[in-house]
């Protein structure tokens, strides 16, 4: 019989296809009736294919007494209660590499779409504003700006690269200095005031919750430009909802929210900020990268081999 995988977090129907040659899936989040399809599947769903933003608690796993392994679909699993998997012997595994060149990309993008003000100037076609007003207004250059990359991991050290290619002076905040040939600072507030640019990509979870707050955004020069392609608990948004209504941050490219996807409706308002659906990776090609990985880390379980990538 083959194990039984219960999949939390929605996925693409390639990665559902393959899942099922190996296993027994059972989708969770199609479920009406979750806690009677636990109930039913306890003894033999021996894992979890979840999502970064979905995660899996306690009570989840304490549902399933075989449970081996969570496979996290996403480099962040900071919604998946690891201390407690840790604690009844399952293994945790994500999909780190694999998408670290396309957040960067959306990273850089968002970067030059806030800036440029991109989705204003096609707005500015469409509605016929060219002809009837003339040119846009003038916006701000990117190349050249000093910008600072609060988190230098994977993610982190692909942004700054792309950032060498716009010949832009670099900074970075991280807990240990690295050794990289850019300016280092212990914390995102001491780095804010020599900065043009805040780029956020640090990991979730508690440890960085916050970790951006109301001292570094307010420790912004004036006329900053700000963007988040890390996890919305990262940033204090209180704080950054006021500097945006005072057009302190001049503007801004964001990827990631509080209380996705029930977001703040204040960002709805602000013309000079450019939101994304939490889609830094929402590419075909990177997807099926992480799917591939999530289910190889899944078979290794099974199989008894090592794991592919286990979190820490």
């Amino acid at each position: 019989m083959k194990p039984g995988v219960l999949v939390v977090g929605e996925l693409p129907a390639w990665d559902l296809e393959a899942l099922t040659e190996r296993f027994d899936v059972h989708l969770y989040y199609a479920a009406e009736d979750k806690d009677g399809m636990v109930a039913r599947n306890r003894e033999t769903i021996r894992a979890i294919a979840t999502k970064g933003e979905v995660g899996a608690s306690a009570a989840l796993m304490d549902a399933l007494p075989k449970l081996e392994i969570i496979g996290c679909y996403g480099v962040g699993y900071d919604l998946i209660d690891v201390p407690a998997a840790k604690a009844r012997g399952i293994r945790v595994t994500n999909t780190p590499d694999v998408l670290t060149e396309e957040v960067a990309d959306m990273a850089m993008g968002l970067l030059l779409a806030a800036a440029r003000r991109i989705p204003a100037g096609d707005a500015w076609v469409r509605d016929g504003s060219w002809k009837s007003k003339g040119s846009m207004p003038l916006q701000t250059r990117v190349w050249g700006k000093r910008i600072g990359i609060v988190g230098l991991g994977r993610i982190g050290a692909a942004i700054a690269r792309r950032a060498e290619a716009f010949r832009m002076p670099i900074a970075y905040s991280a807990r240990q200095k690295k050794d990289v040939a850019y300016d280092w600072y212990a914390t995102p507030a001491a780095m804010a005031p020599h900065v043009d640019i805040l780029m956020v990509s640090a990991a979730g979870g508690a440890a960085t919750k916050g970790l951006v707050d109301k001292a570094a955004i307010d420790a912004l020069r004036p006329g900053a430009i700000f963007c988040n392609v890390s996890r919305g608990t990262v940033v204090d948004e209180a704080a950054l909802l006021a500097a945006l209504r005072e057009k302190r941050i001049a503007a801004a490219g964001l990827d990631v929210f509080l209380n996705e996807p029930d977001i703040d409706p204040e960002f709805l308002t602000f013309d000079h900020v450019v939101l994304q659906p939490h889609a830094a990776s929402a590419t075909v090609e990177t997807r099926k990268d992480m799917g591939r990985l999530m289910r190889e880390n899944l078979e290794a379980q099974m199989d008894g081999r090592p794991l592919l990538t286990p979190v820490a």
